[in-house]
């Protein structure tokens, strides 16, 4: 009798480990852009953000109104059971509130880390005195930051960067101060910086997964990888309250 716990549908297979394809629009594309989802042994489908979770599992790359259109019409129930040859399956009606909960945790849980290591920056004036000096790649405000105090640090950074006229402006975060002071522990954290280039490049794969599945355009943050000395500025993006709460591993 098949065990399908060890199976594998195409779209979580790849020769190269890269590249991934959406089983709702057949789209290819990098591992990052996508999202996993995990099938738990009595058929659960689960949101699956790390792709840790042994055993099977889809790839995503749609937006959540796509998402729960998807749900909603059946298409994602079709597309999964077509990809398992019918076995049982139980999608929960929230799945698009949980996969967005996620992104939301593992974006905080990374910034937690980054200050862990002592590459993440937060503060007005520490943050104003590092970007002067060239030492930011990377800078964001809260959903919610003034547009007065936004403006200064953005200046602060272009003039470190050796960029001033470029309208190289910081990311304006899907999150805001409560939330970000919330996951951080600290007081009232409104803007955010790293001074680390590896650090910038990570946290922006899991903005960018972020702001795709809400359906915003990934962010021109000025990283370590520009060459044209432009970024243009970022329009303010809906905020995202993210469940702070520890999630539970699935168990595959």
């Amino acid at each position: 009798m098949r065990n399908p716990r060890n199976e594998r549908v195409s779209s979580d297979i790849d020769s190269t480990g890269a590249e991934r394809t959406c089983i709702l629009s057949g789209r290819k594309g990098a591992r990052e852009d996508f999202i996993r989802l995990a099938i738990s042994p009595d058929g659960l489908v689960l949101p699956d953000i790390h792709a840790r979770a042994p055993g099977r599992g889809a790839w995503i790359g749609v937006s959540r109104s796509a998402l729960e259109n998807a749900v909603a019409k059946g298409k994602l129930k079709g597309a999964l059971a077509r990809a398992y040859k019918g076995a049982p399956l139980s999608i929960p009606e929230d799945l698009a509130e949980r996969i967005e909960q996620a992104l939301s945790r593992a974006l905080t849980d990374r910034f937690g880390l980054e200050l862990k290591s002592g590459r993440l920056l937060m503060g007005s004036d520490r943050i104003a005195q590092n970007a002067r000096e060239g030492k930011v790649a990377w800078l964001a405000h809260a959903a919610d930051a003034s547009a007065d105090g936004s403006r200064k640090l953005d200046q602060a950074w272009r003039v470190g960067r050796e960029e001033e006229g470029s309208g190289l402006q910081g990311t304006r975060l899907p999150l805001d101060r409560d939330a970000l002071s919330v996951a951080l522990g600290r007081d009232n954290v409104v803007h955010l910086a790293l001074n680390d280039r590896g650090a910038a490049q990570r946290v922006d794969v899991l903005l960018k997964r972020l702001l795709q599945f809400q359906g915003q355009d990934p962010p021109d943050t000025g990283d370590a990888d520009r060459q044209d000395g432009e970024g243009p500025a970022r329009d303010a993006v809906p905020v995202t309250k993210p469940d702070l709460g520890r999630a539970q591993a699935i168990e595959i």
